[in-house]
């Protein structure tokens, strides 16, 4: 069953906007007690498609909670590198292209401000690249370099200043309180505000969302700023964060090795293994002082 007639409402996330949905769905499964399998209802999270167009051409399907999708969508198109600021962004709507009314959740539309004409084929060929000939680590890193340069951002942090950070964020988990299926992602300013926590299925999704919602916002680039993530930062997520031009980027899980290569010629700290006042500090180790 899909989520369009079972999905909930939950409050927002976020201390600093208004009311906005984080889908969930009720599902039946059955429980085990005393070596016996009970039915009952169960909450888990909705997961669903969402087409990202360029004007009339569709650039990527991701799979992602309702919610916040315009924030999904703009963060997405500074993050892949379609756009650099707000004002190249005309409008960001709902589109259907049928008559089928669940088919307008799962359509978003970008109109691109005239003389913004990005190479779509050659982003699309980005977006979907395998494992083949030519693809490899080296030039997966020299390739994000090339569209996002090293940051000259010469923001530190003492390391007293991510022993909080975590339960800031898990405070503001309210979709994963109620799944325990959704990752989040939280930007945090210089002097330790929370400013905005996003919840989804996909962690990448989550940090689209805080970059949309930044974006949106004017807030671009995001010097002196610390992205936190709930899971483990993969290279997509040091990727993005360099496009936002966020010096530091911290996770309660392990970094992978891809992401701590770029990190490190980008001129990002990641704090990983954050735990209290503990963690492990890779790439750009210089940001944060004892």
């Amino acid at each position: 069953m899909g989520c369009a007639s079972t999905c909930g409402i939950l409050p927002s996330v976020s201390r600093t906007d208004p009311p906005n949905r984080h889908a969930i769905a009720q599902v039946q499964r059955l429980r085990t007690e005393n070596a016996a399998l009970l039915p009952e209802e169960a909450t888990v999270a909705c997961e669903e498609p969402l087409e990202i167009q360029v004007g009339g051409s569709s650039l990527a399907v991701v799979m992602r909670t309702p919610g916040h999708d315009r924030e999904l969508a703009l963060g997405f198109l500074l993050t892949e590198r379609v756009v650099e600021r707000s004002d190249q962004v005309v409008s960001v709507h709902r589109h259907a292209r049928t008559t089928d009314p669940d088919d307008e959740d799962h359509v978003i539309r970008a109109v691109l401000a005239p003389g913004v004409a990005p190479d779509l084929d050659a982003l699309r060929r980005n977006l979907f690249a395998s494992s083949s000939c030519g693809v490899c680590g080296k030039a997966t890193i020299e390739n994000a370099l090339a569209h996002a340069p090293p940051l000259d951002d010469p923001a530190e942090f003492p390391a007293g200043f991510f022993a909080g950070l975590p339960e800031a964020l898990r405070s503001h988990q309210v979709g994963f309180d109620r799944t325990g299926g959704l990752h989040a992602a939280a930007l945090f300013s210089g002097d330790g505000e929370l400013l905005v926590v996003r919840e989804d299925v996909g962690r990448h999704n989550a940090v689209d969302k805080v970059v949309g919602w930044a974006l949106e916002d004017d807030r671009l680039p995001l010097s002196g700023h610390v992205l936190l993530v709930s899971g483990r930062v993969s290279y997509e997520i040091v990727q993005k964060a360099l496009a936002a031009r966020l010096p530091v980027v911290a996770a309660v899980s392990a970094p992978t090795s891809l992401a701590v290569d770029l990190a490190e010629q980008s001129g990002i700290a990641l704090v990983a293994f954050l735990r209290g006042e503990h963690f492990g500090l890779y790439g750009r180790t210089s940001r944060v002082v004892g």
